[in-house]
């Protein structure tokens, strides 16, 4: 008995070995997953590009002369970078890098491909502004509740850990261009680029 008991375990620990159990219904929820993701990049980068009316009205958007970073970044009012933020909101440089974060990150999780880098970039955006938002702090600069509902673990965090996980399960192979892009021969020279 205890002869099967091994083989069994054996059996079991080289199916269910890591990097061996991503099934196709797996592959294929990450695709969902990954797509889903890469839409929300992009809403932000259409909705503050042209003013759809949901966080951005019309009158603000970035084609009439609004910008994309100074209401955020200017109404920071938490945490030890409020001074840098506020020094920083509006300028164009953290305006064009900002949009141009979010229809790269957006573009590639929806198209699958370049997802290394896409996840190196959504972390740091995702960083830079958990910073600014500063949610382990629990109270303003003005005394007021911050509102933080989870010091550590809130949407800028499971935005930079999706996007990891997607480049790393070779997400956009499934739904996407990521098997096309990762055959091409200058990725292949520089792996990185996959």
């Amino acid at each position: 008995m205890t002869t099967i008991g091994r083989g069994s375990a054996a059996h079991l620990e080289k199916v269910e070995a890591p990097g061996h159990m991503l099934t196709k219904t797996a592959a294929k929820a990450l695709a969902v997953f990954r797509i889903s993701l890469g839409f929300v990049f992009l809403w932000a980068f259409f909705d503050k590009t042209f003013g759809w009316g949901y966080a951005t009205p019309s009158a603000r958007a970035w084609i009439n002369g609004g910008s994309p970073t100074k209401g955020f970044l200017s109404s920071v009012d938490i945490g030890p970078f409020q001074g840098t933020a506020h020094s920083i909101a509006g300028d164009w440089w953290a305006n064009w890098l900002f949009m141009l974060g979010l229809l790269g990150i957006g573009v590639a999780l929806v198209l699958g491909i370049g997802l290394r880098i896409a996840a190196g970039a959504a972390t740091l955006m995702m960083a830079f502004m958990w910073f600014a938002e500063f949610p382990l702090a629990q109270h303003t600069s003005s005394g007021e509740p911050s509102g933080s509902t989870n010091p550590i673990t809130d949407y800028h965090f499971m935005y930079a850990v999706g996007a990891v996980v997607v480049a790393l399960t070779y997400a956009g192979h499934t739904w996407g261009l990521g098997r096309w892009w990762a055959g091409l021969p200058f990725v292949q020279r520089h792996r990185w680029l996959i």
